[in-house]
């Protein structure tokens, strides 16, 4: 038997100020998504915002349906219309921030597992790294300098 380990570097900010201008601009788009989620039941809204490699920003927001578990993650409406729209691109980095009308989410809300997975198939598949930026409504911002650091043992297509 052998151990192993996996290890984690990221960054953290204490302000959105603190990242630089084009990151600060993702994560303010991502706020505006996240202002604009249809959230009626949960009540904590996510929004997510894409760079992609042509300078577009596309955004998305989790959309909630009174049969659940039929609504849809930020994260994916994001990656999946980016994905519709410009089959080709590369994801360079995408900024994620939740809410609450409940409470205030002060701590970094990371992405699901079944999103992590999504996102990780674009990774794989452009084989560039997916930069992640996330917070919740206040606090702390993390950063980390790919999806697959979020997502040891993960699953791709080289498997099938």
């Amino acid at each position: 038997m052998k151990e192993i380990d996996f290890s984690l570097k990221a960054k953290m900010y204490d302000l959105v100020s603190e990242l630089t201008s084009d990151e600060q601009e993702l994560m303010n788009e991502a706020i505006i998504a996240r202002n604009n989620a249809y959230a009626p039941y949960s009540k904590f809204k996510v929004g997510a915002a894409l760079l992609l490699d042509n300078g577009k920003i596309i955004t998305g927001n989790n959309q909630e349906n009174a049969a659940y578990p039929s609504g849809m993650c930020a994260e994916r409406v994001a990656i999946w219309s980016a994905g519709a729209l410009y089959p080709n691109m590369v994801v360079k980095k995408i900024a994620i921030t939740a809410a609450s009308s409940e409470v205030e989410v002060k701590n970094p809300v990371g992405p699901c597992g079944a999103c992590r997975q999504a996102l990780y198939e674009y990774e794989f598949n452009q084989k560039e790294p997916i930069e992640i930026i996330f917070m919740g409504e206040t606090g702390k911002i993390i950063k980390v300098s790919s999806l697959a650091s979020l997502l040891p043992f993960s699953f791709d297509s080289s498997y099938l």
